[in-house]
């Protein structure tokens, strides 16, 4: 009575071994092609014309004031009144730095000591620290910033109190995560999220999509394979074609464009594994849902590519989008893998931003693997 078990468990891995050999073999013959229709333009339109823009509104900073005169106020008055930034008042310079390595701000505003005293004698100074993770963002932080200190001297000097040979005030500037200011830095993490969304899920999507309209499946259901099985066996070989896009991915990383990788490798892969998931279950979803290639490879594109190009801090800023796309972008796994795989790269193991997003991730992964042999189990009955 004990022994039929450990017999069932070995002809279940064997049956799933033959898959994934069978859907090797089939990847390495017949690669997927992806078809292009109506709704893509369309879609890149809409989201285009109304979901982004290239303006930076409302950026946090931290505003760290260890002076609290006059001319102090009447400087950072530039940013409190600007709509280009939304400022955090913190106490110290420690916090604010906590404030920038967790993502709560983009950058730091900090008045010195004797701020009043060194502009009266010509030398007052105002630093500030920005987020270098999205050199285009940095950029743009620096000179909205520069022009909000530039607008204040103007004033001063209106009202006679900076004179050509008087009072003047020297902006620190400096970048963190990315101090060479290098595009590279900020796009090259990005790209990683994009190859594995295409081949996780829509390869997936597509080839399982095949199978139902070529009757594979209908073959299959009548042998003694299990659709858990019959899932395993597609699944695995882009699973292990996703990881290997992965190292490729990050050793074109350090080898072509040299973007460090400060935080610990061993982190990034199981990140990485747990979006895979996800990106898996969602092709698997679609195929089941909806059996044809080409309806499959069009609502892949939109629920998957599209959303982890522009809607997850790929290429644009999620704080400049309007409230409603901000709030939806938060239904797509891309926001949340490009955020680790960024912090990973450029920041390091900051566990603030690290785990809740891979908790995030965790919980797709299992939601849509239960739902995707659900619903095989659903089209077999």
């Amino acid at each position: 009575m004990s022994t039929p078990a450990p017999v069932q468990h070995h002809g279940s891995l064997r049956r799933i071994l033959a898959l994934v050999r069978k859907e090797s073999w089939q990847v390495i013959r017949d690669p997927s092609s992806i078809a292009v229709g109506i709704v893509m333009p369309m879609m890149l339109l809409i989201l285009f014309g109304y979901g982004l823009s290239f303006d930076l509104k409302n950026l946090p900073v931290a505003l760290v004031m260890e002076e609290n005169s006059a001319e102090a106020r009447g400087a950072v008055s530039g940013f409190e009144l600007s709509d280009y930034f939304q400022t955090h008042p913190v106490k110290t310079m420690a916090e604010a730095e906590r404030l920038l390595k967790d993502k709560t701000v983009s950058g730091i505003v900090r008045i010195p000591p004797q701020f009043a005293r060194n502009v009266a004698l010509g030398d007052g100074d105002i630093q500030i620290v920005v987020n270098g993770t999205d050199a285009n963002t940095a950029r743009i932080s620096l000179a909205y910033a520069q022009g909000a200190v530039a607008t204040w001297l103007a004033r001063q000097a209106a009202e006679g109190r900076i004179t050509g040979n008087g009072a003047s005030v020297d902006i620190q500037t400096r970048l963190w995560f990315n101090e060479a200011n290098e595009s590279s830095y900020f796009l090259v993490p990005g790209l990683i999220v994009l190859v594995m969304t295409l081949i996780g899920a829509l390869l997936t999507a597509l080839v399982m999509a095949r199978e139902w309209e070529r009757g594979t499946f209908e073959a299959l259901f009548v042998t003694p394979v299990r659709p858990v099985e019959i899932l395993l066996g597609k699944i695995i070989p882009y699973f292990i074609l996703g990881m290997l896009g992965l190292a490729l991915s990050v050793a074109g990383s350090q080898i072509l464009f040299h973007v460090p990788l400060r935080g610990s490798l061993w982190i990034l892969v199981i990140v990485s594994m747990l979006y895979l998931i996800v990106a898996l279950g969602v092709g698997l979803l679609i195929s089941s849902v909806t059996k044809s290639q080409f309806v499959a490879s069009q609502v892949t594109l939109v629920v998957t590519f599209l959303p982890a190009m522009m809607l997850s801090g790929f290429m644009f800023d999620i704080r400049s989008m309007p409230l409603v796309i901000q709030f939806i972008t938060y239904i797509f796994p891309g926001r949340y893998f490009v955020s680790v795989l960024q912090t990973l790269f450029l920041a390091g193991d900051i566990w603030g931003v690290i785990l809740p997003n891979a908790a995030v991730l965790a919980v797709m992964a299992t939601v849509l693997m239960a739902a995707s042999v659900r619903a095989t189990r659903k089209k077999l009955g």
